[in-house]
């Protein structure tokens, strides 16, 4: 049961590194990024959320715990 969560996790990652990519590379980022010199918050978010879920799942699933 854990495994399909940390599984799900990992999924759930990827696809929101993938959005965030979309995202940072987006032309209202760039527009953003080119006036305040950062890229849009929500680019960073959807990254660093992915990220952790990323992460997460990859550590669920192959601890030796479970």
């Amino acid at each position: 049961m854990m495994k399909g969560l940390f599984a799900a996790l990992v999924v759930a990652g990827i696809a929101l590194l993938i959005w965030g990519l979309r995202v940072y590379r987006s032309l209202g980022s760039e527009l953003t990024e080119a006036v305040t010199g950062a890229p849009s918050d929500k680019a960073i978010w959807l990254l660093i959320s992915g990220a952790i879920a990323t992460v997460i799942g990859v550590f669920g699933l192959f601890s030796r715990n479970r």
